[in-house]
């Protein structure tokens, strides 16, 4: 009779987490669902959802940074990625992470951090050339570019990056508040749904389209060899 008690005690203890567990892979896959359909905000907002049911959740801050990206909200979409690379335990996707956060901060010619995304990338994955390549042309490019240039965008970004991050706590409580609670109860045990390859082709397009803003001598190192690809949702 005690060992059923207590076995009844344990479930009822673990199923708060189970049920928890189901709601975020559920807003997750809604929001791949959105993806797929080029409705970044809408896939966006489910994301969040996922986070606010489950802050830890590294897919769903992975899957953000691509939402936002697509929504050219790049510094928001650095942020995540960062975090998705931190929490993440999968070496491949820790990999994918800081990968992408590279390239994001080489496209904006911050080349110092970038570097850092690019070692940390390497030391989960150290076989990815594209990565190791990404890695070589910074550190050419950072020696190129003027001393208080660097500093100049180091503040600037700093600044922005404080900015975008109160926006963020802002709609992280406003998600809080007021979250999506269709279908919470139901049961759904299967992984979040992977991008397609035209989604990460749309992915990288958006990034590339951005370095031709930039200074002549990436445009060249660019037609060179180097392919700054970002990695397909998880």
């Amino acid at each position: 009779m005690k060992n059923k008690l207590l076995l009844l005690l344990l479930f009822a203890c673990f199923l708060p987490l189970a049920t928890c567990a189901q709601a975020d892979r559920k807003y997750i896959r809604n929001g791949n669902k959105q993806f797929h359909q080029k409705e970044f905000n809408q896939a966006e907002q489910f994301y969040r959802q996922a986070l606010a049911v489950n802050a830890n959740n590294a897919v769903a801050h992975y899957n953000l940074g691509c939402a936002l990206l697509m929504q050219q909200k790049d510094s928001l979409a650095a942020q995540q990625f960062e975090r998705a690379g931190k929490m993440s335990t999968d070496k491949n996707r820790r990999a994918m992470a800081y990968h992408n956060l590279g390239v994001l901060l080489q496209t904006h010619q911050q080349y110092g951090q970038a570097i850092e995304a690019y070692k940390e990338s390497l030391r989960a994955n150290p076989d990815d050339n594209e990565t190791r390549y990404n890695l070589a042309l910074c550190q050419k490019l950072q020696k190129k570019q003027p001393q208080n240039q660097q500093k100049q965008q180091q503040s600037q970004q700093q600044k922005k990056n404080q900015q975008n991050q109160q926006q963020e706590n802002k709609d992280q409580q406003q998600n809080k508040n007021n979250p999506n609670e269709q279908d919470n109860n139901q049961k759904d045990n299967s992984q979040p749904e992977q991008m397609s390859k035209e989604n990460a082709e749309q992915m990288l397009n958006a990034v590339l389209q951005k370095e031709k803003r930039t200074k002549e001598k990436v445009d060249k190192a660019m037609k060179a060899g180097s392919r700054k690809r970002l990695e397909k949702n998880w």
